[in-house]
């Protein structure tokens, strides 16, 4: 029997007022009457937003802080980007889960510190990487020591403002000896598209995400809102948390027919 579909959700950035925690209560309830694990995500800081004053996230200590109440309140599975090695020990501290961001995968020190961490890494593929060359980012990860690797699809740059998903990168990535991921959600952004900010393509979220079902993935990632049209971040791609029970049960129901 193949391991529960991984799944990887919640807010894009931690937004004020405890938006963080009650997304993460609502996540709780959707997954536990669904066969995933489900690790919960978000960012304490947006560090690649495009522009100068787009809003970020509380920053490494607050941030940390209010995944360490989550965990406490939940006792849940915890994710987070990190982007400079100085972030990697006290994040790690915390979570259960490390991320790579895309246009940090191919940066030595940060891979190699998060290896070290002692906990699971997520690397999320550059959107300028080829498939096959994610092995080296999966070397400087495992020289650190870690052996609980994943690599995550997030599409490649298609001319200027636009990403497309090659689905053979899922089954290539997967030779490379690492669990393998699909990012259903900015998968699908237009980086840097409208003016100033990202935008993206949502109504394409629930057919992509199947067709990496029936391709074979281990787990999902995808960032949910509970309001996306006000979010702080990435407003066109966050998947409506109503609309999460029909996705995760869309997918499950591919992947039980192509495992059948």
């Amino acid at each position: 029997m193949s391991a529960p579909l991984l799944v990887i959700a919640g807010p894009c950035v931690m937004e004020p007022g405890g938006h963080a925690l009650r997304m993460a209560e609502h996540l709780k309830a959707v997954m536990a009457a669904r066969p995933v694990r489900w690790i919960f995500k978000a960012s304490f800081d947006k560090a690649n937003r495009t522009a100068l004053h787009s809003y970020r996230g509380p920053g490494l200590e607050q941030g940390l802080k209010e995944f360490s109440e989550i965990k406490k309140r939940l006792r849940v599975e915890l994710l987070t980007d990190v982007h400079e090695t100085v972030q990697v020990a006290p994040a790690a501290e915390v979570v259960d889960m490390l991320q790579i961001p895309a246009f940090l995968c191919r940066q030595t020190d940060l891979l190699v510190a998060a290896g070290k961490s002692g906990r699971a890494v997520n690397i999320k593929k550059g959107q300028f990487m080829a498939p096959e060359d994610m092995r080296y980012a999966v070397e400087k990860v495992k020289s650190g020591g870690c052996t609980d690797v994943s690599l995550t699809e997030r599409g490649t740059s298609f001319g200027y403002h636009n990403l497309v998903v090659d689905m053979r990168s899922l089954l290539m990535m997967r030779d490379l000896g690492a669990r393998v991921i699909y990012d259903c959600t900015h998968s699908l952004q237009f980086p840097g598209g409208a003016g100033g900010s990202s935008g993206g393509l949502r109504e394409y979220v629930l057919p992509l995400a199947r067709a990496a079902a029936a391709v074979g993935i281990d787990g999902i990632f995808i960032e949910v809102h509970d309001d996306p049209a006000n979010a702080k971040s990435d407003k066109d791609t966050q998947w409506p948390l109503a609309d999460l029970p029909r996705l995760l049960d869309e997918v499950l129901a591919v992947r039980e027919a192509v495992q059948a």
